[in-house]
């Protein structure tokens, strides 16, 4: 009966604390897991029930607790919740019958409904702010302690598509006053004679013409428009990203099809 009670003689530390870490990691990880779905949980699956409604999914492990935040400008939001804001019809309907079958778009204009790589989030309808609460991206016109540097400024260039096709002019540059950056162009296209952003990261700058690949000449007329011409949204910006963004698979019947 030697040893018995004799507890450090069946423990060794090193191990002790190896067990523990395991145990502190495994604990991390589904955290982790949880809080990655505060949002957007619990999903609608493409399944239905015996009502017609659809099917959520949760999953494991299942959403955390609702938990209360409150934004540097006066907001509050409650995560997770069971609202539902986005019910905008998808102008889409699978290509075949299994769950999970790609969406082939049945609008007029994939580009402009919500589709694919023309999709875009229901982000808040109002202006994005600086810590300050100033207003954050602006045209250089407003924000005038911008510039330009000689030689590097767009603003007059000619604006091509991917046909080759003039779409309208650089008339002015949209800065973002957090970051001390460009974040659009603003065109005037040709036809229409209406101002409309263009994404930077969507333009390549020549030495006489802006180039831009997603879109034709001619589509630069369609582009979501603003509804106050000295500020976008942060529901404008996702719907302008998304209509170039839609462009690169929509703006042209031969970019849906395969490469070969």
């Amino acid at each position: 009966m030697e040893g018995i009670g004799d507890i450090g003689g069946y423990l060794d530390l090193p191990q002790v604390i190896l067990y523990l870490f395991w145990g502190f990691f495994a604990g991390l990880i589904l955290y982790l897991l949880r809080e990655n779905k505060r949002e957007g949980y619990p999903l609608d699956s493409d399944r239905t029930d015996r009502s017609g409604g659809r099917v959520p999914v949760i999953g494991f492990p299942a959403p955390p607790p609702p938990k209360t935040y409150r934004t540097a400008h006066g907001h509050v939001i409650t995560t997770p919740n069971a609202r539902r804001d986005d019910r905008r019809p998808v102008a889409a309907e699978p290509v075949a019958g299994f769950p999970g079958a790609p969406l082939e778009p049945t609008g007029s204009n994939p580009m402009l409904d919500c589709v694919g790589p023309g999709s875009y989030a229901q982000r808040a309808d109002e202006v994005d702010l600086t810590y300050d609460n100033q207003v954050k991206i602006l045209p250089l016109r407003l924000a005038t302690e911008f510039y330009v540097c000689d030689g590097d400024d767009p603003r007059g260039k000619p604006v091509v598509g991917a046909d080759g096709e003039e779409g309208g002019t650089v008339v002015d540059l949209w800065v973002d006053r957090s970051e001390a950056l460009l974040r659009y162009f603003e065109v005037e296209t040709s036809g229409a004679r209406r101002r409309v952003l263009l994404p930077v990261p969507f333009a390549n700058v020549r030495r006489n013409q802006v180039e831009v690949k997603a879109i034709l000449g001619g589509q630069f007329a369609l582009v979501p428009a603003l509804r106050n011409p000295e500020q976008v949204t942060l529901l404008e910006e996702d719907k302008i990203a998304g209509y170039y963004g839609g462009g690169l698979l929509f703006a042209t019947p031969g970019r849906r099809e395969p490469l070969i």
